[in-house]
């Protein structure tokens, strides 16, 4: 298994030599969800609310992939930092085999429950048919969504990001080629509005999948054929899912919040969950830059923490915390001048345009906080910290975000929520900065044990 050393040379350089080509592999999914929402809102106010309804829900199952990969790469790179070659295999198999599983289970759950989940955050009428047509070509293809994120992960835990960046591109390159096409019709092709959208995601999927695992396999060789011993995988997966779990939650907490948030606006108008759709799209693709570190820093805290380098883990991630504080100032500037065209471009209803624009100018400048937040969360997966990732991301999302976005909407309008919103990301970046570095100090402390000395 050819491996790449993160342990030696400085640290900054690993960072930006893994987070670099991620850039491009985040905006290259990120841009599925833009092209989808740009393509369904020429389509009318209608299609536009329906996909915006289904952006938690999608980010709460890919959390589970994103969760399943961070504990693959988490045990991999400290596998590959401490030497131990043969046991790095078999990890990494089994990792793949407990993602097959799981998904398989997602996929049944989501097709048969897709109408009453969508019901209960507010969807109705035919927002809520176009919904559930959507949404169950979507879960059919959720095996082809986590296995490729996992085998990614692996991937990335060798030491190399070019590999699955160029695959991600690749995917959102099919999807977005296939979106005008399903959605709108062409030739023999008929029109399928949204379901169109769910479709050219199912064959991007696809195209990705092949594509991981052959990477994985034919390339790298990190995956065995040799079948574990019941006891084998049963280590393999406690280990595996000991990062996993907490790991997938963490992920998972931030769709399921915004979830929240939706039903809360829902209760404003269409309009206003359109708006808060697009601004988060919009607020998605600028963060790119942070979302790629986040996926930078597990292989190199991870290795290093592995080989007993911790200096050098904690030093990853004082670098990766002052990039996103830098990059939140910057991307808040942007918003400032730049918010109302940037939401023009994807409704031509200025109620939307001018709700979203409020959202953008608001909450800009505290993206750096929410950086913070996904960063130190990925870094404490990657060291066997899941718990400590999971309670960082409860207190932005749980304590913080909904309380004061479901207190803001109970007296004032739309702009006042936004306003809490800045203010969860403000307050969790200060938190999250110093509990990080404390967590990484003590070693032997659990989550728990951190949040009650603190």
């Amino acid at each position: 298994m050819p491996q790449r050393d993160l342990t030696e040379g400085k640290v900054s350089l690993h960072l930006a030599r893994l987070g670099l080509p991620m850039v491009l592999g985040v905006a290259g999914v990120i841009s599925v969800s833009i092209a989808d929402t740009y393509f369904l809102g020429q389509l009318g106010t209608e299609e536009l609310a329906a996909i915006s309804f289904t952006f938690p829900i999608v980010l709460t199952v890919t959390s589970l992939g994103i969760g399943l990969g961070a504990g693959a790469t988490s045990v991999l790179s400290r596998a590959i930092g401490s030497g131990a070659g043969s046991e790095a295999k078999r990890l990494a198999t089994d990792s793949v085999v407990i993602a097959a599983l799981l998904s398989a289970l997602v996929c049944g759950a989501g097709f048969l429950l897709a109408r009453p989940l969508f019901s209960l955050i507010g969807a109705e009428g035919e927002v809520l048919g176009m919904i559930v047509g959507y949404m169950r070509i979507w879960f059919v293809g959720a095996p082809f969504l986590i296995l490729p994120i996992v085998l990614q992960g692996l991937i990335r835990a060798n030491g190399d990001s070019v590999a699955p960046s160029l695959i991600m591109v690749g995917g959102a390159a099919v999807n977005v080629a296939l979106d005008p096409l399903l959605i709108f019709g062409v030739g023999p092709i008929p029109s399928l509005g949204v379901e169109g959208a769910g479709w050219a995601t199912l064959g991007a999927r696809a195209v990705m999948m092949i594509a991981a695992f052959w990477v994985a396999t034919r390339r790298d060789h990190l995956l065995t054929r040799a079948l574990p011993s019941s006891s084998e995988f049963a280590s393999s997966a406690r280990k595996v899912l000991k990062v996993g779990v907490p790991a997938a939650g963490s992920n998972a907490i931030n769709p399921v919040s915004i979830s929240i948030v939706t039903a809360i606006l829902a209760t404003y108008d269409h309009q206003t969950v359109a708006a808060f759709g697009v601004a988060s799209r919009i607020e998605t693709f600028a963060t790119i830059p942070m979302l790629a570190l986040s996926s930078a820093i597990g292989p190199v805290t991870g290795q290093n923490w592995g080989k007993g380098e911790r200096a050098r883990s904690r030093r990853a991630v004082r670098d990766s915390f002052f990039f996103v504080v830098l990059c939140g100032l910057g991307l808040g500037g942007a918003f400032f001048f730049l918010g109302g065209p940037m939401a023009a471009l994807f409704s031509d209803d200025t109620v939307v345009q001018n709700l979203a624009r409020g959202y953008l100018a608001i909450v800009g400048l505290t993206l750096g906080g929410y950086g913070i937040v996904i960063t130190a969360s990925a870094a404490l997966n990657s060291v066997d910290k899941a718990v400590t990732g999971l309670l960082v991301t409860m207190l932005r999302s749980f304590v913080l975000y909904v309380p004061l976005a479901y207190g803001a909407s109970i007296l004032w309008p739309s702009w006042v929520v936004f306003a809490g919103i800045a203010l969860s990301n403000m307050s969790a970046g200060v938190v999250v900065w110093f509990w990080t570095f404390r967590a990484m100090r003590d070693r032997g402390r659990t989550g728990e044990a951190v949040l009650q000395a603190a």
